[in-house]
């Protein structure tokens, strides 16, 4: 028997980002990171990621913390190693899509303060939503000498969705100067069989290396990621053990373990990465302890591949209902969903798509009569403002919601009619500006970051105060 050629699967560790935005809702704070850093930076991971996402969000809003700030210190910490970001294409991190010249200059810092790989989505797969952030980075690439554009693919299941709509895609990444394709399975829909299919078809159009992201959600992750390797994937996303499994990724150490000794062998040390699971496995405990991590999210849902939600998603949905008191209605909301979503051209679900027709499928039957109420959204989502669907929406819903209203079929930042909008943003938040990245928070998040920066100032008064009182003997105030 012919041996097989050896080819080392590479191994993308989450648990600074998707690991803790999945299971605790993103509170992970920089405090907690930084000690275990040294250790993580030995290990020879093919990256980790530690920054986009809804981290930024979360670090402003909840965590009192500056992303910025977090990037830096990471960045000083990791020598040795990839930094990895989840980028929403034109919408960056943020809810709407913005200019082209927010989007070069927030791709622009975000390598500055030393991110290597942007992994670059569009909620409806559309390309024209990502090619800025793609040209931005490769530009950047050509001065800076760092930076890689990762294009990835929302995963999602559907009439539409066929191999031949994943392969021609396949083709039109690598056209538009993209230096890898992620297969972004966000509700861990892929079964290890249709990865078979999917790796193997991939592979056969397209020369660029492709990385697969998957949830355990449903259970099946860690099968998917074996048949894709044999299939020829080149890069799995993982999470440490105490932050893995349930609605976050497998398991770094299984997936070790699982290609020990075969031509897929990792090369990873158990015995270093199980000192990074005994780092983390307190800091779990506690989260388990005060309610930040919910057993809810830590099970098999296999609903998921019923439904197609997402956990964040399910969270999301859950909380909504029980604001209203109507915790009873969710099985209605779950069955809901996919007609909502066929309604809106079958997008798939991930962030904001997700929570656009989660919360309209929680109106539909809170309110007794599908889209009686229509969430600003929704509305935008008809028009068109999101970008292009895969199929069709629903002529009756589209004369309901939006009656007689102009519909776009350009790309997102097009439709909402934006152009340099920098200048504007800078000059709005000029009295808050420490550094040039505070006006990128601002563009992202105006209210969170502007309370950020009203906490931060205040902050900076304390520390000025009590160094006034030890240094000048001046009465405390």
């Amino acid at each position: 028997m012919a041996e097989i050629e050896k080819k080392p699967v590479g191994i993308m560790e989450t648990v600074l980002r998707d690991a803790h935005q999945s299971l605790i809702a993103t509170r992970m704070p920089t405090e907690v990171m930084l000690p275990i850093v040294d250790k993580m930076d030995k290990i020879g991971y093919h990256a980790v990621e530690c920054w986009g996402g809804a981290t930024f969000d979360a670090s402003l809003r909840f965590l009192k913390e500056d992303p910025w700030e977090r990037l830096r210190k990471l960045r000083e910490g990791f020598k040795n190693t990839k930094l990895q970001m989840l980028f929403r294409g034109q919408n960056i991190l943020g809810y709407r899509p913005y200019a082209d010249d927010v989007v070069y200059n927030f791709v622009e810092k975000s390598i500055a303060n030393g991110i290597d790989i942007i992994r670059i989505f569009d909620c409806l797969n559309d390309l024209r939503n990502l090619q800025a952030a793609v040209d931005a980075t490769n530009k950047i690439k050509q001065t800076e000498g760092r930076g890689e554009a990762q294009v990835a693919l929302s995963y999602t299941l559907g009439d539409a969705y066929t191999i031949e709509y994943w392969t021609n895609i396949a083709k039109q990444i690598e056209e538009m100067g993209a230096d890898s394709i992620c297969i972004k399975d966000m509700a861990g829909l892929l079964l290890p069989y249709k990865a078979t299919e999917l790796i193997t078809a991939m592979k056969s159009v397209t020369k660029l290396p492709i990385q697969l992201h998957t949830h355990y959600t449903s259970g099946v992750a860690s099968m998917t990621y074996l048949k894709a390797v044999e299939a020829g994937v080149d890069v799995i996303d993982c999470a440490i053990s105490p932050f893995a499994l349930g609605t976050s990724q497998p398991a770094t150490e299984v997936m070790v373990e699982t290609f020990k000794g075969t031509p897929y062998d990792t090369g990873l040390d158990q015995d270093k990465l199980a000192e990074i699971a005994d780092y983390f496995r307190p800091y779990r405990e506690e989260c388990l302890k005060n309610g930040l991590m919910n057993t809810k999210s830590l099970g098999v849902n296999i609903k998921t591949l019923l439904y197609q939600v997402p956990g964040g998603m399910l969270s999301n949905m859950i909380s909504q209902l029980k604001e209203q008191n109507a915790e009873d209605r969710y099985e209605e909301v779950l069955k809901e969903i996919p007609n909502v979503r066929k309604d809106l051209g079958e997008p798939p679900l991930v962030t904001p798509s997700s929570q656009i027709v989660g919360t309209q499928a929680v109106l539909n039957v809170l309110m007794g009569e599908r889209y009686k109420v229509a969430t600003d959204q929704t509305k935008d989502m008809l028009r068109g403002k999101y970008g292009q669907t895969v199929k069709p929406m629903n002529q009756e819903v589209i004369d309901k919601v939006i009656p007689g209203e102009q519909r776009f079929t350009s790309r997102s930042a097009d439709a909402a009619g934006l152009t340099n909008e920098m200048d504007k943003l800078e000059d709005e938040m000029k009295q808050w500006k420490q550094q040039d990245e505070d006006v990128l928070s601002y563009a992202l998040f105006p209210q969170v970051a502007t309370d950020f920066f009203k906490y931060r100032q205040a902050q900076q008064e304390k520390i000025d105060i009590k160094a006034a009182d030890t240094t000048n003997g001046a009465y405390p105030v």
